[in-house]
Parts: structure tokens; sequence; C-alpha cells
């Protein structure tokens, strides 16, 4: 005898929901991968935001950015974070972030098929104000030219999620 009253125990959670739109679309696995490493590394980055103060990251990091934006710590984080989790999916092959001069290209031996572009802390110059900042990301497919460069109708995703004082993905 079981009493679960009115709590739902048939939960969709993000990761579910991947799961089982790629099995409908008979699709690889990568691409569901790929998107449960970004939220990973964006659920990370959500819990560095919100322990800041307490964890000594704000602040500059001392140099700027390809926008000519000054770094802050937190960017730092969050960059290494989203590359390491991107990488160690084995799911992409080109990575494209704000705070790197150019282009990363993935070790042979972790490539997928995927160029994932991102500013991994977008608004970070808002921090010290409290205003909303999030990650913004595009998944393209790779295609068979050695230019990284995509035709719109190529992006399989994007995304904006926010990070406050909750996480909306």
């Amino acid at each position: 005898m079981s009493d679960k009253g009115s709590f739902d125990t048939n939960v969709v959670t993000l990761t579910r929901f991947l799961l089982e739109e790629g099995r409908k679309a008979k699709g690889t696995g990568e691409l569901t991968t790929l998107l449960n490493a970004l939220c990973t590394a964006i659920k990370a980055i959500s819990s560095a935001v919100r322990k800041a103060g307490i964890a000594n990251l704000y602040g500059i990091a001392g140099s700027t950015n390809v926008t000519g934006d000054q770094v802050k710590k937190l960017d730092i984080l969050s960059n290494d974070l989203v590359i390491n989790m991107i990488k160690s999916s084995f799911t992409s092959c080109v990575l494209v972030t704000e705070e790197n001069d150019s282009a990363i290209i993935v070790e042979p031996d972790r490539r997928g098929k995927y160029v994932v572009c991102f500013d991994p802390l977008d608004g970070s110059s808002n921090i010290d104000c409290l205003a909303s900042i999030g990650t913004i990301f595009a998944i393209y497919r790779k295609e068979r030219s050695t230019s990284i460069c995509r035709r719109r109708n190529s992006q399989r995703y994007n995304s904006s999620p926010v990070h406050d004082t909750r996480l909306v993905l």
C-alpha cells in the first residue's frame, strides 16, 4: 500500500525528455549526450554564480576577451567548465567561445560531429549589480567542408539559460 498523495512520481526531467525525443528521432544519441554535457556545465556555472561571494569569484581576472570586455573570474571558470564538459562528452569537433582568441579544435580521440559556439557567461559585466546573466550556445552539425562557418539552416539547437537566484533552462 502506497500513499503518494499529490506528489508526481512520473517526473519528466530535461534529461528524460532529451532521451525520449532522441529515441523517437532514431538518432545516434550524440546530440542528447552533448545537450546533457552542456546542462551539467550550466548547472555548475549556476552554482558558482550563487556562491561567487563566498568563493571569492567576483572581480576582474586581469585580461580582455575577443570583444574587448574585461574578463571576470567567473568568465574564466564558466569557460573552463563548458569546454571541459563538452570535450569529455566526445561529441564535438570544434568549440568557439568568446573567451578564446581562436577556435578550439578537439583532440582527434575525443572528437564528435558537432561544432559548438558559446558565450559561457553572457552579461558578466552585470554581475556586480545583480542583473541577469546567462550562457548562450548554438550547436551545428559539422559539414564535410573544412570551414567551420555555417549556414543558418545547419544549426541543430540553441539556447540561452539564465543564471540568477534560480536557474532557468
